[in-house]
This record gives C-alpha cells, sequence and structure tokens, in this order.
C-alpha cells in the first residue's frame, strides 16, 4: 500500500493530548521538552493539566497540536516506522509545519517558535468581534464560493477551507459571513452555521499575519523534505524549499484546498492515510474524499502498536 502522513489542524486539540505518548515513549517525551525549551514556557503543563478554554487560545493550540503530532511521529519511529515509509504527507493549515517538521524540512525547535508567532500574528491581524467564518455543509465548492462572492458586498467574503465535497468554510467581515449563511440557505445548504473560532483565517483579512510570517521566515532554515509535502495552497507536492518559504506566507491568506490535495494524493497511488496526532477530523473529510482509501488515526500508544501489523 502506498502511505500519506497527514497532520490536522485547529480544533483538534484536547487536555491530555500526547500525554500517553510521553509516558511510553522517552522520545515522545523528549518533543514536549523541547518545544517547552524552545517556547520558553511550560506548554506542556497546559496541554495536559491546563484549561481547555487556555489550550483553544490560537497561540497555544497551533504549538500544542504540533508537538503531540510529532510525539507520535517520534513513537512510530521508535517502533520502526519511519517517515520514509510515506510517499506524501500534508497538513491542514497549521499541520502543514507539522508534516514540514516531520519531514525534516523545519527543526523542531523553530516550528514550535513559527507556530507560536502565527498564532500571535492571526490572532492580532483583526480584532476581536469584527471577522468571522462559517461551515455550509452539502455545498461543493463552486457554490461556496459564489455564496461567499454574493454575500462580500464591498467587504470580505471568501471561501477559506474546501475540506471534502460537501464541506467548505467561508471567512471574512462578520456581516459578510452572516450574509452568507442566508445566502447559502437559500441555494440549497443543508446546514450554515457560524464557527467558534476568534478570528477569520485563511482570507485577505490576514494580510498583516501574512507580513509577520514572511518576515520570521526569512531567517529560518528549510530543508528539501524526506518525502513530498502536498501544499495547502497548491494541492501538488513541493519540495523545492525556496518554494516551501513563498507557499508558508500564501496560505495565511489563502484558501485550504484540501479536498483536491487528498483527491491528488489518492489519484497518484495512495490508498492508506495516516492521520498523526490528536483526533479524528481529517480521516472523516477524508473518506467522504477517497472512499476507496483506508484511515487509520494515531495518537495513542495503543495506535502506535498497532500500526505495526
Amino acid at each position: 500500500m502506498t502511505r500519506a502522513f497527514v497532520f490536522p489542524g485547529q480544533g483538534a486539540q484536547v487536555i491530555g493530548m500526547g500525554r500517553a505518548l510521553a509516558e511510553a515513549y522517552p522520545a515522545s517525551k523528549a518533543v514536549f521538552e523541547e518545544v517547552d525549551a524552545a517556547l520558553g514556557e511550560k506548554l506542556s503543563v497546559l496541554i495536559w493539566d491546563g484549561e481547555q478554554d487556555a489550550l483553544t487560545l490560537t497561540e497555544n493550540a497551533q504549538p500544542a497540536l504540533m508537538a503531540t503530532s510529532i510525539a507520535a511521529c517520534r513513537a512510530l519511529e521508535a517502533e520502526g516506522i519511519g517517515i520514509a515509509t510515506a510517499s506524501y504527507v500534508a497538513g491542514h493549515s497549521l499541520g502543514e509545519y507539522s508534516a514540514l517538521c516531520a519531514a525534516g524540512a523545519l527543526s523542531l525547535a523553530d516550528t514550535a517558535r513559527l507556530l507560536r508567532l502565527r498564532g500571535q500574528a492571526m490572532q492580532d491581524a483583526v480584532p476581536v468581534g469584527v471577522g468571522a467564518m462559517a461551515a455550509l455543509l452539502g455545498l461543493d465548492f463552486a457554490t461556496a464560493s459564489a455564496v461567499a462572492a454574493e454575500a462580500a458586498a464591498g467587504e470580505v467574503c471568501q471561501a477559506a477551507n474546501d475540506n471534502d465535497p460537501a464541506q467548505v468554510v467561508v471567512s471574512g467581515h462578520r456581516g459578510a459571513v452572516e450574509r452568507a449563511l442566508e445566502i447559502a440557505k437559500a441555494k440549497g445548504a443543508k446546514r450554515a452555521i457560524l464557527l467558534p473560532v476568534s478570528a477569520p483565517f485563511h482570507c485577505a483579512l490576514m494580510e498583516p499575519a501574512a507580513r509577520a510570517m514572511a518576515d520570521a521566515l526569512i531567517d529560518v532554515r528549510i530543508e528539501a523534505p524526506k518525502v513530498p509535502l502536498v501544499a495547502n495552497v497548491r494541492a501538488r507536492p513541493v519540495t523545492d524549499p525556496a518554494l516551501i518559504r513563498t507557499l508558508l506566507v500564501e496560505q495565511v491568506t489563502g484558501a485550504v484546498r484540501w479536498r483536491e490535495s487528498v483527491e491528488w494524493m489518492a489519484g497518484n497511488g495512495v490508498t492508506e492515510f495516516w492521520e498523526i496526532g490528536a483526533g479524528k477530523a481529517l480521516s472523516g473529510m477524508i473518506r467522504r474524499i477517497a472512499k476507496e482509501a483506508e484511515c487509520r488515526a494515531v495518537g495513542t500508544p495503543e495506535d502506535v502498536v498497532a500500526a505495526k501489523d
């Protein structure tokens, strides 16, 4: 079977994630220790014993989810299942950084610092309450994009996440996103719901955050990944470090083309998707995109041991 490792994005965070991995595998424990050191604080204490509201803050959730994903990767490596067993890596939004770290393109410490900065920059780009995001269920990407364009009415409203054939997230000014809810329902959406997020990610309102990431990435060393990254904004594999640097900036304001990314991988021989880290949200999307593919979640020691079979 041809395998891809995929890495979850924001929303998968939960108190306690990764603790069992750290207790079972010294290499996993070392990941959390290195992330703590890189950030100059005990993020691991928040992840394992903190409050969900604090963990959900963008600046905490992003490095925390990455740390949990890399801890799972290190546990797999300890069991003889390295990154080279995958043909591609991909990640949903912040998960793209986890994918690049897992594939050796970014160091763990740099990835942690970049995600802390990215979370802060995305939160600071738009005052609280000015922006919003909404999930449109039952509409394809073309229809959802048309809904967003109609709802914009001089404001920002864009299709931000093309998650699967019937789930698209729109992002922008709150008023425009609220208009999109009504337009989507009129166009046959099964559901159209505001999401509990603190900022309007992956739209033009994130331009200040994109500039911040461009500045931050200038001095960060990026190696060619050991396996190709299927990039969010291209939905195609990339390995060139200079291009990866550019795409990580574009990703802040650009749409997450997850459906197309999975379609490309499935169309190019991937039959098995391993979701590395917290949750199973990506597996659900993948099953709706590539119905013949097998999905496996790897987030606990039991998952890691089962992966050897």
